[in-house]
C-alpha cells in the first residue's frame, strides 16, 4: 500500500529553532527548517524552511531543489558570471542539479521545498 500525505496552511508550519546558517556570508545569520515528507530511498524532501536576512553560498551539484516563496524576498546569483533572478512571495524558484551560488535574503523569507538528489 503506498501512504498519501497532504499539508494545510504551510504558512504556519513550526520551522522550529533557528540556528547560525552554516554557509553564511553575513555573521548572525540563522535559519530554520522542518522536514515534511522525504521518499523511502532518501532521494526526495519536501519541507518548509525560513532565513533571516543577510547572503550564503549554495550548492546543488547533488540534488535539484524547487522553492516557493511564502514570504520575503531574494536574490539569486549563479557562480561564475552565472544568471541572477530576484523572486518574492508567489514566486517559483527552480534551482537545477549543478547549480552553485550565493543568495541574497532581502528581508526574512519563508519558503517551501523540494530536493531531489541524483
Amino acid at each position: 500500500m503506498i501512504d498519501l500525505s497532504a499539508f494545510g496552511d504551510l504558512a504556519s508550519v513550526d520551522v522550529g529553532a533557528f540556528e547560525p546558517k552554516p554557509t553564511t556570508l553575513t555573521p548572525g545569520q540563522t535559519e530554520a527548517a522542518a522536514n515534511l515528507w522525504a521518499s523511502a530511498d532518501g532521494k526526495t524532501s519536501i519541507g518548509v524552511w525560513e532565513c533571516t536576512p543577510g547572503e550564503f553560498t549554495a550548492d546543488r551539484t547533488a540534488s535539484a531543489e524547487y522553492c516557493h516563496i511564502l514570504s520575503g524576498s531574494v536574490t539569486v546569483i549563479g557562480d561564475n558570471g552565472g544568471a541572477q533572478q530576484s523572486v518574492g512571495a508567489g514566486g517559483l524558484l527552480i534551482l537545477p542539479l549543478g547549480w552553485t551560488g550565493k543568495w541574497i535574503v532581502h528581508e526574512h523569507v519563508r519558503k517551501t521545498y523540494v530536493i531531489v538528489a541524483r
